[in-house]
């Protein structure tokens, strides 16, 4: 590190730099300056390839790790979901700040809950497990693969509702003129609004939305409650949060990490950083899904919520198409919850998970791309 200044390795996506601020200011508060320095990853180079046909995970994560271990950058910022649990020896999660919400949620344009979809309906997701989470609750449901940052998400998921009201406003509007003539007209315009005061109106995300040409109609996304807080959005769609219980979060998800080389600098981040909570919550979680294998190639779902002694974790281990399922849920002693987590763990792959996580590595190998998913950040 510089005798002043931290320099912190962040995606340059726009939630990545929002996270990268939120740990930039939590340091600044304590009387540490950090200057981000933005870093463009295998994952964001390869913008048309399905993330976990890489063969691991890692993708947005490896580049800025890199900067560190060279000396380049001091320390980098990570969503915890998207690390690898196998690690350089010489770096360590030197700081875990507060959890964001874990969840996941529902998002379409008028707020309808999975229950109210109707059979068919199309909704898309960028993650295995929550494909399979949805075939598991909705088999006539229809998933389809959805790629994009936040914002793009939302406007595939905006873009034909959208779409079909300026095309009515239009239609409404064309219809007024020809009648203006016709003193004996009786027709009633719709709108209040003519098209381009309705336009003017709508936020950037939504006349984003409206240009585009989606190759899917969605009727509904499926996106990390997280990001889409820290990205602002929530305001454009409606959501509806989903069962922890049922839909279990991804390991770490709504979390972030702050990655630095073994060492004095790692201590001083951890010190300033640090959530007590949080890192024990996802030590336990990240410890279960290195137990067990299967990164992003297999549907698995592992959420900890640290209660008074105990870490409460549920695991829920899917096949791809979601119609086996192996589910369990455990009180972790908080004070060996590193070994009870293990021991949770070998009690799952004993129980079929094991199987569930080679039939799923069997089948991303043998899939072709166009039949796959594909993970992009989306907290």
């Amino acid at each position: 590190m510089s005798t002043s200044t931290l320099r912190l390795a962040t995606r340059g996506s726009d939630l990545a730099l929002r996270q990268a601020a939120t740990v930039r200011d939590s340091l600044a508060s304590r009387r540490l300056t950090v200057e981000l320095s933005e870093v463009e990853t295998t994952g964001d180079q390869l913008t048309d390839e399905l993330i976990h046909r890489l063969g691991k995970t890692g993708a947005f994560v490896h580049s800025l790790d890199e900067k560190v271990l060279s000396g380049e950058l001091d320390a980098a910022v990570h969503s915890m979901k998207d690390m690898p649990t196998e690690r350089p020896d010489e770096l360590v999660v030197a700081g875990v700040p507060e959890r964001a919400a874990a969840e996941d949620v529902l998002v379409t344009p008028d707020g309808i809950g999975l229950e109210d979809l109707p059979e068919g309906s199309v909704v898309g997701t960028s993650s295995l497990r929550r494909k399979a989470q949805l075939l598991a609750e909705r088999p006539e449901l229809v998933v389809e693969p959805l790629r994009g940052n936040v914002d793009t998400r939302i406007e595939k998921l905006l873009a034909p509702s959208l779409q079909e009201e300026h095309q009515e406003r239009h239609e409404a509007e064309e219809e007024r003129k020809g009648e203006a003539g016709d003193p004996d007209s009786d027709y009633e315009h719709p709108y209040e609004q003519d098209v381009e005061a309705w336009f003017n109106g709508l936020a950037e995300l939504e006349r984003r939305a409206l240009e585009r040409e989606p190759d899917t109609e969605y009727d509904a996304i499926v996106l990390a409650k997280a990001g889409l807080d820290r990205a602002g959005l929530t305001h454009h769609v409606g959501t509806t949060t989903l069962d922890p219980e049922q839909f279990v979060p991804a390991p770490g998800q709504g979390a972030l990490a702050v990655t630095a080389v073994d060492g004095d600098l790692a201590a001083d981040i951890n010190d300033r950083l640090d959530d007590t909570q949080t890192r024990v919550e996802t030590t336990a979680e990240r410890t279960i899904l290195a137990e067990l294998g299967g990164g992003c190639v297999a549907p698995i779902g592992i959420h900890a919520r640290l209660a008074g002694g105990v870490v409460r974790t549920v695991v829920r281990v899917l096949s791809q198409d979601g119609t086996e399922n192996i589910q369990v849920s455990r009180d972790l002693p908080v004070e060996r919850h590193i070994d009870a987590a293990r021991e949770l763990a070998a009690e799952l792959a004993d129980r079929g998970a094991d199987d569930l996580i080679q039939a799923a590595r069997r089948d991303s190998e043998g899939a072709d791309d166009d039949a796959a998913t594909a993970r992009e950040e989306d907290e």
